[in-house]
């Protein structure tokens, strides 16, 4: 198993979920192998706490955090991970196999906090939740039928993430920045390019995604986090006030 540093650094974010059946299933799923931290996204069930699926884990299903956005749930994650059934969506991250993106969580886990979120039944993670990745997972499935029971999907990728946890361990690599501090360098870099006259009115929505895409892409470790954040915020002070 995974160190109990290590399995509680781990936050599974479920966006959307719409069954709480399904939510009660991924709490039992995360206790039968030692994740405790879940975190949900405005749940469609207010009563999702009180799911019968979630059978020796109803401490963890009390204990979730809810979250109005993706952005506040993932905040302090310094690996954002998103997973996908590949269906009718062109997909703007790189994409790993299960067992590949098991061994990149792991190595994460050692020094900081990782989300790994999962989308509704219904639709999975719309391109605004996906825009907040560093890249995508995928369970690999028949293509007559890729997707799969949420439950099932968060018990799959979990045990995954155990299943080869006693191999030699990598050393510890330098703290990267957090889902927080990305997201401030994002939108002061949006601001940015608004008051310079960059980004018009009609493009600004999905300027947004690509934006947030392109500063995960930098991979900035959180000691640049302050200095990226510092010369933007002077940026856009100078074009604002035109001196």
């Amino acid at each position: 198993m995974l160190a109990p540093s290590e399995l509680g650094r781990l936050r599974v974010v479920l966006v959307a979920a719409r069954n709480p059946l399904n939510i009660g299933a991924a709490a039992r799923a995360m206790s039968n192998f030692g994740f405790l931290r879940l975190r949900v996204v405005h749940p469609y069930d207010v009563a999702f706490r009180e799911a019968r699926s979630a059978v020796g884990a109803s401490a963890l299903l009390a204990t979730a955090e809810e979250f109005k956005t993706v952005a506040e749930a993932v905040a302090d994650c310094s690996l954002v991970v998103g997973t996908t059934a590949l269906t009718r969506r062109e997909l703007q991250h790189p994409l790993r196999r299960l067992e590949d993106g098991a061994r990149l969580i792991r190595k994460q886990l050692a020094s900081s906090r990782v989300a790994l979120l999962f989308g509704s039944e219904k639709v999975g993670l719309r391109n605004e939740d996906l825009s907040h990745c560093h890249w995508l997972l995928r369970i690999p499935a028949r293509a007559e039928h890729p997707s799969m029971n949420l439950g099932q999907a968060v018990a799959i990728c979990l045990y995954e993430l155990v299943r080869h946890s006693g191999a030699a361990r990598q050393p510890a690599q330098e703290q990267p920045a957090t889902a927080g501090e990305l997201e401030r360098i994002t939108a002061l870099l949006l601001d940015a390019l608004r008051s310079s006259g960059y980004l018009s009115p009609r493009s600004a929505p999905s300027a947004e995604e690509k934006v947030r895409r392109l500063v995960r892409r930098l991979h900035l470790p959180a000691r640049d986090a302050g200095l990226w954040l510092g010369m933007l915020r002077q940026i856009v002070w100078k074009t604002r006030s035109g001196k």
